[in-house]
């Protein structure tokens, strides 16, 4: 993707977390340009010679790589006055832990010169060499296609969940290895990513929001409930909320509504955007998530919308990420939208077993919505792929990552 965009666009924007891949990805892609160069704004040396001169920093013929952009916005201006004086693509490559456009103070951010690649932690069709087609799949095709058997219960997907998908993290052992790095990981981000981006005087402060954020994860983003918690006044916790999504950390899902309903309620819900580091902060294990009073439902839940939400970062089709709620509580976890109009609604159970008022929320949507309702599906932790109605049907979770891979007998 990054390769295709360098080809017609003058500067390519890789946005993550930290420790998602950003760089080596980025110095990979360089290696392979003629007449690279490579710049890492984490060294003091380059960093000290970015503010000194940053006219002089930028100047190269070929692709020049600057990794961490944030920690230098300054640079931004002469590298649009670079390429306005040579408009070639495949001018800059640029990687930061922050979404630049969000930054505060920052100057005139290369408007139509720019293409950004959002980079989330590894997805699970990422992972396991899976079609991760599952956005495009549900818009393109019939809802009657078969899905293959799946072995996966609900202990795998758990599993996954407090596994992530950071490639550290991965690479770990359960346990006290990987959990050293997500406490690590929590460390570095309040007492230096977010700090480089935002003075933070406190940071034991956004240490407990962290937490109380993860203990409500796939939960509404009501900020006077969270700033109750956490014990922050509201502007301050709205502060907070914007840089801990500037850095990559959480993800709010804005509510979707329709002019059918007047009923449906505005505020977004908020996922963590690792599951994993979720687990984490909330304590949660895969020798706890085993006791049936663990509230697993929400992980399984943050799990599957940030499944999805990474899709949508590579997906064909224009289908923007909503959730769905209104004042009589009828709810649907993940609503789909089309640039047609055209809608798909997505219940995550953490069931293994499915009931038919498990769809109550997508034939509420159904309903109202007559022809625009593509399909709704409830995704549950069990192995059958089952039809409850015209349009509705229960699907393994790991349809998110499966669904548009040719059958067993067919490989």
């Amino acid at each position: 993707m990054a390769c295709e965009a360098l080809a017609d666009t003058r500067v390519v924007v890789v946005n993550g977390a930290r420790q998602v891949g950003k760089s080596t990805l980025a110095s990979l892609i360089t290696t392979q340009a003629n007449d690279p160069r490579q710049l890492y704004l984490d060294d003091p040396a380059s960093l000290a010679a970015a503010e000194e001169d940053p006219v002089a920093f930028v100047r190269h013929d070929g692709l020049l790589l600057i990794d961490e952009i944030q920690r230098a916005p300054q640079l931004l201006l002469p590298i649009k006055h670079e390429v306005d004086r040579d408009p070639r693509p495949g001018r800059y490559l640029l990687t930061g832990s922050a979404r630049l456009l969000g930054l505060r103070d920052l100057p005139d951010a290369l408007p139509g010169r720019t293409e950004t690649i959002e980079l989330w932690p590894l997805s699970q069709g990422e992972i396991d060499s899976e079609p991760d087609g599952f956005v495009d799949h549900v818009f393109t095709h019939d809802i009657d296609a078969t899905m293959r058997p799946c072995a996966l219960n609900k202990r795998d997907y758990v599993d996954r969940a407090l596994r992530g998908g950071y490639p550290e993290a991965i690479r770990r052992d359960p346990g006290r290895r990987r959990n050293k790095f997500f406490d690590s990981y929590i460390t570095d981000l309040v007492t230096r990513d977010v700090r480089q981006i935002a003075d933070i005087e406190r940071p034991a402060e956004m240490r407990r929001l962290l937490s109380v954020i993860a203990a409500r994860m796939g939960g509404l983003a009501v900020v006077q409930s969270i700033a109750g918690d956490v014990g922050l006044p509201r502007a301050t916790l709205s502060r907070y909320l914007d840089l801990l999504e500037l850095v990559f950390v959480i993800k709010r899902v804005p509510a979707w509504s329709s002019n059918l309903t007047r009923r449906a309620i505005s505020t977004p819900k908020l996922i963590v955007t690792d599951s994993g580091l979720g687990g984490r902060l909330i304590g949660m294990s895969p020798e706890r998530a085993r006791d049936v009073t663990a509230p697993v439902g929400p992980l399984l839940e943050n799990f599957a919308i940030g499944e999805v939400a990474r899709q949508l970062t590579w997906a064909d089709e224009p289908v923007q990420l909503f959730h769905y709620r209104d004042r009589d509580q009828v709810e649907v976890d993940i609503v789909l939208e089309h640039a047609s109009g055209e809608v798909v609604g997505i219940e995550v159970k953490a069931a293994e077993t499915v009931r038919r008022d498990d769809f109550r929320g997508l034939r509420h949507l159904a309903d109202r919505l007559g022809a625009r309702f593509r399909a709704g599906f409830v995704l549950y932790t069990g192995e059958q792929s089952l039809a409850f109605g015209e349009k509705l049907r229960a699907l393994p979770m790991a349809s998110l990552w499966t669904l548009g891979a040719a059958p067993e007998n067919d490989r």
